[in-house]
């Protein structure tokens, strides 16, 4: 160990630069649910229990947006394949737009 070390150039900040695609916050969990994903982790011998937290959350944003699509399409059918309502003889007629 030095005597003296020059700081002189040092820079504040972290010792690794951040992982591009990452963001870097403070959120509380509940303990049982961090003990749960820290369990898993152990559990399987690898990853870290952020890791397994990130992937969790990704498969409920997929499969919400999957539930979303699948909404979507079977109203979608349901509006196409309802049968049309009889014009009435006396309703309006709808103009043609004109060819240009």
């Amino acid at each position: 160990m030095k005597k003296e070390y020059d700081f002189s150039n040092a820079r504040r900040g972290p010792v690794l630069p951040p992982s591009s695609g990452k963001t870097r916050i403070t959120i509380r969990i509940d303990d049982d649910v961090l003990e749960w994903f820290r369990n898993q982790v152990e559990r399987s011998g690898r990853g870290s229990y952020q890791t397994a937290m990130n992937d969790v959350l990704r498969n409920y944003i997929a499969s919400s947006e999957e539930a979303l699509e699948t909404t979507l399409r079977r109203v979608l059918r349901e509006e196409l394949d309802r049968p049309k309502p009889a014009r009435s003889p006396h309703a309006p007629r709808q103009k043609k737009a004109a060819a240009k």
